[in-house]
């Protein structure tokens, strides 16, 4: 259930793994993190409602009351490296190509998601931390499979 949470949290918040190794169980009851992220700027990152009730049954079930939700077995913060890694083991296992699967990579999928339900890039720059649109807007490129099937939906002749 531990890997399923950090995935599970990279990919609801939209965190960078730096972030997401400060939540705590108290982030979690609350509903946000505020915390100080890249260019020093605060930051809230929102816990969805569906995820919070999830991640408050886990903290139950394990008797995890305080301090920072993401350790790993020696009780100390885990690493983005060990996430990575962790997370480049589970596409080989299950089949998934190593290559795209990275931390970092449920952020853009957090982006590209946000976009296509509530199209506001204003508000995600917000959310993600961003100090310009133009950043925000990187996150949002077409992969070369994406254009190659928008091409072949309007050129049908």
């Amino acid at each position: 259930m531990y890997w399923y949470f950090v995935v599970r949290f990279l990919a609801a918040t939209g965190a960078r793994v730096s972030e997401l190794v400060q939540t705590k169980c108290e982030h979690v009851r609350i509903g946000y993190l505020d915390l100080y992220s890249k260019g020093g700027k605060l930051r809230r990152i929102y816990i969805p409602s569906t995820l919070q009730k999830e991640t408050l049954k886990w903290m139950e079930e394990t008797k995890k009351e305080s301090g920072f939700l993401f350790l790993n077995k020696y009780g100390e913060l885990i690493t983005a490296r060990g996430i990575a890694v962790q997370l480049k083991h589970f596409a080989s296992r299950y089949g998934l190509d190593p290559s795209v699967v990275y931390p970092h990579s449920f952020r853009h999928r957090f982006a590209k998601s946000f976009l296509e339900r509530y199209n506001d890039i204003a508000m995600l720059a917000d959310l993600m931390g961003h100090a310009s649109i133009e950043t925000t807007r990187i996150y949002l490129r077409k992969t070369s499979t994406e254009q190659q099937n928008i091409i072949n939906q309007i050129i049908d002749w």
